[in-house]
């Protein structure tokens, strides 16, 4: 098992410096080359969880890689039955993305035991014990909250609608206890905090899902009068406040400013139109990534405790240009 390195250290690190070294891994790989995952998924909760589905899918499909995918409907016990499951088929490797940070001490334990390596994929687990998985490959989501945040604060000018001060912002917020939801309100936070006309004035979850989305900001646009922000944790859920603000009669993108995480295609096409300012991207292509790393702890190398995922942002004008060639 690898050790712990800094964050700055790890922040750069990409798949393709991975080292070849160490032992670990399923006693079973060696009989054949050919690999076993058992991946639990989230759901289907989302534009973004759809799209990195496929991905892993379709990559595991190419490298020839048996995948055995359990949808968990972002339900906790689902998954730890899940990593059960894969436990007692004895597969060479398990991965999931783990629906809220907490509880999975226990099966990871289970795992660990019966030799076979975890993958963290898109969320990250909150545990003291990181021998209890190979690696985690995903976003840094602190930093996509903070790049939000970036822009509010250098947009603020046009942010304060009103022209009265203060710009009051609603937040949508991820799956309460998620590692998404947790980080990227962390991160906006720890950015607004240098413009003191900035406030978050409600902040709910939305389970990360449209309707969510739009039943949260139905129940704000009701109880705070006088909103100027949206940001929502993921596009979905902005997509699900720009329904509730036409049907309140309101523009989204001038009446009410939208910011969201992802950059999916629905989200794109949003703000190419206008209805949402800025995007922080989330890259859900993690399949060719996942399979590369799942290879070399099925062999027994070693690899980066923390692999980080190339992302951006969008204005309108950018994801104009980028929307014709959008993978997802």
């Amino acid at each position: 098992m690898i050790r712990r390195v800094s964050a700055a250290a790890v922040g750069a690190v990409l798949v393709g410096s991975l080292a070849a070294c160490g032992s670990g891994g399923s006693s079973d790989a060696s009989d054949d080359d050919s690999i076993t995952m058992g991946f639990a998924q989230v759901g289907a909760e989302s534009g973004w969880r759809t799209a990195n589905t496929q991905s892993i899918k379709e990559t595991a499909e190419e490298e020839g890689v048996t995948l055995k995918f359990s949808d968990a409907q972002q339900k906790q016990e689902n998954q730890i039955k899940a990593i059960r499951s894969y436990i007692q088929q004895k597969v060479d490797v398990i991965a999931f993305s783990p629906v809220v940070e907490t509880g999975w001490d226990t099966v990871l334990q289970e795992a660990k035991r019966a030799k076979i390596p975890v993958i963290l994929t898109d969320r990250s687990v909150d545990s003291d014990d990181t021998s209890l998985y190979e690696t985690f490959l995903g976003s840094d989501f602190v930093l996509e909250g903070e790049k939000a945040g970036d822009w509010l604060v250098e947009n603020a000018d046009d942010a304060d609608t009103d022209k009265n001060g203060t710009i009051n912002v609603v937040q949508l917020e991820g799956t309460t206890g998620a590692a998404p939801a947790i980080d990227r309100a962390e991160g906006f936070k720890e950015k607004i905090a240098a413009d003191p006309r900035i406030e978050v004035t409600a902040s709910q979850t939305g389970d990360f899902t449209r309707d969510g989305g739009k039943k949260v900001m139905e129940s704000f646009l009701k109880s705070q009068p006088d909103i100027d922000v949206v940001y929502a944790h993921n596009d979905d859920m902005g997509l699900g406040a720009i329904e509730a603000i036409e049907a309140a009669g309101k523009k989204p993108g001038t009446d009410i400013k939208i910011i969201t995480v992802d950059a999916v295609k629905d989200g794109m096409t949003a703000l190419a139109e206008g209805k949402i300012n800025f995007i922080v991207e989330c890259n859900p292509l993690l399949g060719p990534q996942l399979m590369d790393l799942a290879e070399k702890v099925v062999a027994g190398e070693e690899v980066p405790e923390r692999v980080v995922t190339e992302e951006t942002t969008f204005d309108q004008e950018q994801a104009k240009a980028a929307l014709p060639d959008r993978q997802y």
